[in-house]
């Protein structure tokens, strides 16, 4: 067959209704944005029926004498959907390394293919490109990229070329609607028989809406090569024929061969998978990501939140994690990077994620706050079995995702508890992260189920959360018939599901998002029992003792352990509304031995202890251990948190969402003076846990080789048997997270001294980065927390990394604190500390320090309101110190230009 670049044009000659045939093949002469003219070709191949067509591709082995690859390197054949072309794929073949051949083509009718004088099928686009591949000689190993209806086609090749398969990348597409949604609206509309013609063919509305969807919005000059090959309504035709050929119907034409593909993609579980995905697409949104990952549940995701249709075009950097994947899984270098190490010789605990019933009369579960039930070990055990029953016959499954959306207590522990015997993966996302980062994340996990109470469930309802909804009120009748209905269906339903083995996964759990959209995390159930015994044992947890957790998420740790759990009465979405009275009544209400509290919970509990009666105080002498994490706390603070629980030692165990605990220290032990300057100490790391950093260099980027050298600093990274197994949908991320393999890269930056203590010094993200180096924040804060007259003091960068200025923060006493409302202008000079505030910071910082401005309260992350929130506080401090009537605006500006100048004189 012959193959030639730059085509003479043949004379139009227009068929039935319009249509184009004999139309030119090839772009001709034409240029377009990012794409090199070399790679344009047009060869000669049989369609179908075996008639000979011409296509048009965008190939980076065009040069080649033969046109074939002879067997020898991997070929990346990209398959575009409608209305697009291969003009999609630039930028995979602009950056594929050596050693790669990449094969964009444009679909008969499509493009700048040839026009048919008829439509096209499914099936037959399908044998239409096995016959281009043939015709390429593409005899080696091939991986698949597909988009939007190229999905099908390029997926109906693969099945058909199975033995030379070597992977799928899967954006935006489809292979099946499923049936508990309607299909998309915009299709639908589309292809509606009035219109259809109109919106597809006669006008080109249908292939300028496709680009109109990119968020943001594309450069003008790459909508119009997106448009180009579709200019007048014979071009257009095949745009109408696509929409027309997506099988709704059942008895649709091309309902047999799509119904194939979408069956016998469960055969290709063996083929490495990488699915890129952006969840705003209106036509092919998360719920087809969903399907998909049914039936291909080994791949890989990268989901960018806020990306649309047109992935590619959304998020460029797509493109690049589209080459580390191939070079991950399909390169001839792969390594699968499954492996969790735990630390040289050390045995792992684990603590199975069942409730304890070593001890079936006492009480497990208190609920506070009016309700006053109670469960003992032995009823909550009897129940889960129940509810789990009545779950698994109504349809949940092992490795079902069920996101859960019912208070801390004993109805939330009995649910979890349930899932987890079914073999369900629990997702929870913290409600503290409001209405629309709530629904953005449980979005992103793709439930199955949702069960939640009725105002949770209607919400999830408003946020496009998809699974199906079990009802379940705190205290109210449904648990009470699902538990009937359990012991009906009796345990023979569980027992025909089997036990789920160690490293499945067991939960999904969101980050604060206090430095980006919450990511989920992913938990095998051997990590959530290693994560629970490293508790159990780090903190002498026993069966008998009693927990009270402001945090609710580890209240439901408490049954596993034999732990009597409560959750004080407050408002756990605010853990600032935390009472010394109401904890003293949680206290009390399970005789607790430890205590879980965010700083922001202590914090309150110390300024509401004047309320407390002679009783609480008493219940108070009962804890010999308070636990304190999500942000650093002040040595001050806990001190006067001993003052009202004196017999507690007062831990701040370091860790994070992703792993914890990871190192832990009472820090009211520390040496006076000790942690002046020097970041906080958050101790030893746990047993099985091994820390070590990644050197900054002098751009704040962390080295890949790790060191422990005491004073060291860099990015801390961490490796143990709870480390989680991986980030939700998020391979990217995983992939920059986890170097080495089996470790994870923290984000946060500090250092470990000669005592094998480690030291936090800030996130990677706030490290300042000033023409002298990398400065971390929080030694700089500890420098100037004894500056009389400062009630806080946070640290930002201001200015273009590299030669950012440090501007410090402060509150001063009697401003309001962290929660107080902020008054006054953004600029102004009421923005400014006083000189004498401002001399004593610039004094004490030990960096020079550009401004000092005076707020009335800092920003804070919503979990556990304690973290400071940098990006928003860097982002005010430069609007005032650029605002025209800020210390670096227009009319400061003016003011020194006309301010008279001081004698210079020689320094010596």
């Amino acid at each position: 067959m012959s193959a030639r670049t730059g085509p003479a044009l043949p004379q139009r000659i227009h068929g039935p209704a319009g249509r184009a045939v004999q139309d030119p093949a090839g772009p001709g002469a034409r240029e377009f944005p990012g794409v090199d003219p070399a790679w344009s070709r047009v060869v000669v191949a049989p369609d179908a029926e075996g008639t000979p067509r011409r296509w048009h591709l965008l190939d980076t082995g065009a040069g080649d004498a033969s046109g074939t690859d002879g067997g020898v390197r991997p070929t990346l054949l990209c398959v575009h959907g409608n209305p697009t072309w291969s003009y999609l794929w630039r930028r995979v073949l602009e950056q594929a390394p050596e050693g790669w051949r990449v094969v964009a083509v444009d679909q008969l009718g499509m493009g700048w293919s040839e026009r048919p004088d008829r439509p096209r099928t499914l099936p037959q686009r399908i044998a239409d490109l096995s016959a281009l591949t043939e015709t390429l000689g593409l005899t080696g190993p091939v991986a698949v990229a597909v988009h939007d209806w190229g999905g099908p086609v390029g997926l109906g090749w693969a099945l058909r070329h199975r033995h030379q398969l070597a992977g799928l990348v899967l954006t935006n597409t489809a292979v099946h609607q499923p049936t508990t949604s309607a299909p998309p609206a915009v299709i639908r509309l589309a292809r509606s028989p009035g219109l259809l013609a109109q919106v597809c063919r006669r006008t080109p509305l249908f292939v300028r809406a496709t680009t109109a969807l990119s968020v943001p919005p594309l450069p003008a000059e790459v909508r119009r090569a997106f448009a180009a090959p579709y200019a007048t309504p014979g071009r257009r035709a095949a745009v109408a024929d696509f929409v027309a050929d997506i099988p709704f119907e059942p008895d649709h034409p091309s309902r047999p061969a799509l119904d194939a593909v979408a069956e016998d993609l469960r055969t290709l579980g063996v083929v490495p998978a990488l699915m890129v995905w952006g969840p705003r697409d209106p036509v092919f949104g998360q719920r087809y990501l969903d399907d998909l990952l049914t039936r291909l549940p080994h791949a890989d995701v990268q989901r960018w939140t806020g990306a649309s249709h047109l992935v590619l075009e959304d998020r460029p950097a797509s493109v690049p994690v589209i080459w580390d994947w191939l070079a991950e899984r399909v390169g001839t270098a792969a390594a699968d990077g499954a492996g969790r190490p735990s630390g040289p010789g050390v045995d792992v605990p684990r603590v199975p994620v069942r409730v304890d019933v070593s001890r079936p009369g006492a009480t497990a579960v208190a609920e506070l706050g009016g309700t006053g039930r109670q469960v003992t070990f032995g009823q909550l055990a009897e129940r889960v079995e129940e509810v789990a029953a009545a779950l698994a016959d109504g349809g949940v499954r092992p490795g079902d995702r069920v996101a859960v959306l019912v208070p801390p207590g004993i109805d939330l522990t009995t649910v979890v508890y349930a899932l987890w015997r079914v073999g369900a993966v629990v997702v929870v996302a913290d409600a503290g992260l409001g209405l629309g980062r709530l629904g953005a994340a449980l979005r992103s996990a793709g439930p199955r189920h949702v069960v939640g109470i009725g105002r949770a469930l209607a919400l999830a309802r408003a946020t496009r959360v998809p699974g199906r909804r079990w009802r379940v009120e705190p205290g109210g009748e449904e648990l009470d018939r699902l538990a009937a209905r359990g012991r009906e269906v009796g345990p023979t339903v569980l027992a025909d599901l089997g036990g789920p083995p160690g490293d499945a996964d067991g939960a999904v759990l969101f980050t604060s998002g206090a430095t980006g959209p919450p990511k989920g995390v992913v938990y095998t159930r051997d990590q959530l029992g290693a994560q629970v015994a490293l508790l159990r044992d780090t903190f002498d947890l026993a069966p008998g003792q009693g927990l009270v957790a402001a945090f609710a998420p580890f209240a439901l740790y408490g049954p596993a352990l034999g732990l009597r759990s409560a959750v004080p009465d407050m408002d756990v979405t605010a853990p600032h509304t935390l009472t010394a009275p109401a904890l003293a009544d949680a206290v009390a209400a399970v005789g607790a031995d430890a205590v879980f509290a965010s700083p922001a919970a202590l914090r309150n509990v110390v300024s509401t202890a004047d309320r407390l009666t002679a009783g609480q105080r008493a219940a108070l002498a009962g804890p010999r251990l308070v636990l304190s994490a999500g942000a650093p706390v002040p040595v001050d603070l806990l001190h006067r948190v001993r003052e009202l629980l004196p017999s507690a030692a007062t831990h701040t165990p370091y860790g994070m969402t992703e792993v914890l605990p990871v190192a832990t220290l009472d820090p009211t032990e520390l040496a006076p003076g000790a942690a002046s300057g020097a970041g906080v100490c958050v101790g030893r790391p746990v047993h099985g846990v091994d820390v070590a950093v990644a050197p900054l260099d002098a751009h704040g980027v962390p080295a890949d080789e790790l060191a422990t050298t005491p004073g060291t600093v860099g990015e801390i990274v961490v490796r143990g048997p709870h480390v989680k197994d991986r980030y939700d949908r998020l391979w990217a991320t995983q992939q920059a997270t986890a170097l080495p393999a089996g470790w994870h890269r923290t984000g946060d930056v500090g250092r470990l001294d000669g005592d094998g203590r480690l030291w936090v010094e800030g996130r990677l993200a706030h490290v300042v980065l000033t023409a002298d180096g990398p400065v971390p924040p929080y030694p700089v804060e500890d420098r100037l927390r004894d500056v009389p007259g400062l009630a806080d003091v946070a640290v930002v960068g201001v200015g273009p990394a590299g030669v950012q200025q440090v501007v410090v923060v402060v509150v001063p006493v009697g401003r309001g604190g962290r929660r107080a409302r902020l008054t006054g202008a953004p600029g102004g000079p009421d923005r400014l500390a006083p000189p004498e505030v401002r001399d004593a910071v610039r004094d004490r910082a030990g960096v020079p320090v550009a401004a000092v401005l005076v707020r009335d309260w800092l920003p804070v992350d919503v979990r556990h309101a304690s973290k400071v929130d940098r990006t928003a506080l860097a982002a005010w401090a430069d609007d005032v110190l650029h605002s025209p009537a800020g210390p670096a605006g227009p009319a400061a500006l003016v003011r020194r230009a006309l301010r008279p100048r001081a004698p210079r004189t020689r320094s010596r």
